[in-house]
């Protein structure tokens, strides 16, 4: 039993997956020590602010001490209270954040039995203090004081310096700790960062790896089927793709296989019945112009068996009349059978430079004398269909000449723009005009805005320039008002489509495609 390629693309997912997880897992374990030695760290910075603002509490106390035995002034002895308010739950806040350390605790301890001895002291000298000066108001100094010898003896500045001892070794010890936290921290975050690195590259190989795998399992079996498709596209419907693997590629292949077939059996038949339908086409034509040739012939004998100065006028009128339509039918039946073939009949693509074409075309037209056709300065020479281009610019040009209400004097301007992959042509005029609500109607077969007995006309012109103009993947329309003539703007590519319709392929018709405007 094979492995299907779902299940090797599924077992692939997984891996990656599962080691995405691990990956996740060891991140995470690491993030936890990381997190726990910068906590550590963090707890150390905090104990030595607690010591600094408890020896700090202490030098205040004894600052004011000082000053109020040398001076006497009560006032002086607020830090004194001060710092011994503070210093109630000092000792206790700090034994408790060092309770692990018995070291610590212990220096801790000593200091605050220190302190209780200077706090004693001290208490004792300010009340003798107190009283003397309460006898006394001049007293100064020591002058008096019954402990005078204590002060004297630099007692209470040997408890001090006990004091500050005990402090600094603490603060040593807690700084050497803080060290050591902080070089396992360091160490943490090293050992974080090449895991995490190993892992990621381990993650990164294994899925190039598999990702190689599968791109030489795919990349063969998708370039065949990409060589059948480029053939397919070049009209080779007889190609096949041999593969066994029997997975689900093999199920997309096959599938390929029949379509290609089925494909090729549509386009065979699709030409045939294109062949069918021009020999059909023609054979029409033919048949229906050839009694419309004998209704022309039939006037024309009419005329020359009775005399035409023997013919009352309305006669003549009305044998002119069938002329007209006659001939109106003509060009109706060859405006058809050239809208059905566009897009059918094989064109090679040529080299067109626009404005020798369009100059062509103006000498094709011949214009009135008064009437004028400018072209801007800037023409574009590209590759395209110039049979096609020169039949939609014959058109809307000889529409503009034709339908102009004071052709002697009349002006069509054609401009050109560059619009990225097509170029924007627009052809205008100053004449009539055509109202809003005719914009859309104009393109459609057989509509005309004037009588038909004004103008010859079929009403195929437009509708063959708006189908070669899509064919070409352009789009055309119209900016118009009454009384404001009328600007023909369509975009025409400045390269050929990359991609031929197969159906273009089909024989040319016996009837070739007319190039003059069909009305």
């Amino acid at each position: 039993m094979k492995i299907t390629l779902t299940t090797k693309l599924f077992a692939g997912f997984v891996l990656l997956l599962a080691l995405f997880a691990v990956i996740v897992l060891f991140y995470y374990q690491l993030a936890g020590q990381v997190l726990r030695n910068a906590q550590r760290v963090e707890e150390s910075q905090k104990v030595s602010n607690r010591a600094a603002n408890l020896l700090r509490n202490i030098i205040d106390m004894e600052t004011g001490f000082r000053g109020y035995l040398l001076i006497g002034n009560e006032q002086t002895l607020e830090p004194y209270y001060d710092g011994e308010r503070q210093l109630i739950g000092r000792f206790a806040e700090l034994r408790g954040l060092v309770m692990d350390s018995p070291d610590q605790v212990k220096l801790v301890d000593q200091a605050q039995r220190l302190f209780q001895q200077w706090s004693g002291y001290s208490h004792l000298m300010v009340a003798e203090k107190r009283e003397v000066r309460r006898r006394n108001l001049h007293q100064s100094g020591l002058e008096g004081l019954a402990h005078r010898s204590l002060t004297e003896g630099l007692t209470g500045k040997q408890v001090m310096d006990n004091i500050r001892e005990r402090l600094a070794a603490f603060e040593q010890r807690e700084a050497l700790t803080r060290k050591q936290l902080r070089q396992q921290l360091d160490s943490s975050i090293a050992r974080a960062e090449w895991l995490s690195a190993g892992l990621a590259v381990a993650a990164l190989v294994l899925g190039l790896l598999w990702a190689v795998y599968i791109v030489r399992l795919f990349s063969k079996r998708l370039r065949n089927m990409l060589d059948l498709a480029r053939r397919m596209a070049d009209g080779d419907y007889n190609s096949q793709i041999v593969d066994t693997a029997q997975d689900e590629v093999s199920e997309l292949t096959a599938a390929l296989n029949v379509m290609a077939r089925t494909v090729g059996a549509n386009i065979n038949q699709l030409e045939n019945r294109n062949q069918e339908l021009d020999q059909f086409a023609y054979v029409v034509s033919h048949d229906l112009k050839a009694p419309l040739r004998g209704i022309e012939s039939a006037s024309r004998w009419i005329e020359e068996d009775m005399g035409k100065d023997q013919l009352p006028p309305h006669i003549q009128e009305f044998l002119g009349l069938m002329r007209q339509r006659v001939h109106r039918m003509e060009k109706l039946i060859t405006g058809i059978l050239d809208l059905a073939r566009i897009g059918r009949t094989a064109q090679a693509d040529e080299t067109v430079f626009v404005r020798t074409l369009l100059r062509e075309i103006i000498d094709t037209l011949n214009p009135p004398p008064g009437f004028k056709v400018e072209l801007p300065f800037f023409l574009p020479t590209l590759t395209t269909n110039a049979v096609q281009l020169q039949q939609v610019f014959t058109n809307l040009i000889s529409n503009a000449l034709k339908y102009h209400d004071h052709p002697e004097s009349g002006t069509v301007h054609i401009s050109c723009d560059d619009a990225g992959e097509f170029y924007l042509f627009s052809v205008a005029d100053d004449g009539p005009g055509i109202a809003p609500e005719y914009h859309d109607r104009i393109f459609v077969i057989f509509q005309t805005l004037t009588e038909r007995d004004t103008f010859e006309s079929t009403g195929v012109g437009l509708a063959i320039v708006k189908k070669i103009v899509e064919r070409q993947g352009g789009r055309i329309g119209v900016k118009s008002a009454e009384g404001q003539g009328a600007k023909f703007i369509f975009t025409w590519p400045k390269h050929p489509p990359k991609v031929k319709n197969a159906v273009a392929t089909v024989a040319a018709a016996p009837n070739s495609t007319v190039l003059t405007p069909i009305r």
